[in-house]
């Protein structure tokens, strides 16, 4: 919502969108397909993506007040990456049959995907200096 409209107001915000899209695309495709191919099992990496996840929430709790342009570039590289190993992750827990709850695995996929978008979107945002 007001993420997009942030980006939508700016010069090239629209393509900035359609570049994050089609980033994120590509890389959830991209991953879940090496995981349905491959049927390696990534659940090895649960405890270090929760541990990254509480890491990067606290560091963005302090970036809150900081407001470190620095900081919020490294959060959100961080996120993306690990964005891409809960897209690893979720995947191999469907594909294995670790997740019996469809519903769950779906919105699993849906937040690590929306997650993803944001991060890269913010990082094209920083990259072309808008």
């Amino acid at each position: 919502g007001w993420m997009l409209n942030h980006y939508m107001g700016m010069a090239q915000g629209p393509q900035l969108i359609m570049q994050a899209l089609g980033l994120t695309s590509a890389i959830f495709l991209g991953l879940s397909a090496y995981v349905i191919t491959t049927k390696k099992d990534f659940s090895f990496m649960r405890g270090f993506l929760f541990a990254g996840l509480l890491v990067m929430i606290g560091c963005a709790l302090i970036n809150l007040f900081v407001q470190s342009s620095v900081a919020f570039l490294a959060i959100n590289a961080a996120v993306a990456m690990l964005m891409t190993g809960f897209i690893l992750y979720d995947t191999s827990r469907i594909i294995h049959g670790g997740e019996t709850n469809y519903i769950r695995a779906t919105i699993a996929l849906y937040l690590d995907f929306i997650n993803l978008f944001i991060s890269l979107l913010h990082l094209l945002g920083i990259a072309n200096d808008e």
